[in-house]
């Protein structure tokens, strides 16, 4: 399974509307010794999840699945991979994060939903 190096740790920015990541943390994709790594700088803004405001009241931006939004958010910054790949590997994070399964798909299929927005 694949794994978080670091927890995360991240401030509120009131003035930007952001996350700051304080601590870099990596991400191994497909399995703990994968030698395919994303990682999280220092100093990276995020939202934590991307959630319209009438659903936040089911999935809100702080939670289990949080890291897996930073990720998110930065694969498609950066455009790591393809929009697929990206939601993919979203979805494998939440899976190491232990999001249960039913918030996870949720979550998954609105990204593949909606993502073209932010990609």
């Amino acid at each position: 399974m694949s794994s978080f190096t670091n927890g995360l740790i991240c401030k509120w920015m009131p003035d930007i509307k952001k996350f700051k990541v304080f601590i870099p943390f990596e991400y191994h994709v497909g399995s703990e010794d994968s030698d395919e790594i994303i990682r999280i700088p220092e100093g990276y803004l995020s939202d934590l999840a991307s959630i319209p405001p009438p659903a936040s009241w089911l999935i809100p931006k702080l939670g289990k699945h949080a890291q897996a939004g930073v990720l998110h958010d930065f694969m498609y910054e950066h455009h790591l991979y393809d929009r697929k790949t990206c939601d993919l590997i979203f979805l494998e994070a939440m899976e190491v994060l232990k999001v249960p399964r039913l918030k996870r798909i949720l979550m998954f299929r609105a990204v593949r939903l909606f993502g073209w927005i932010f990609y």
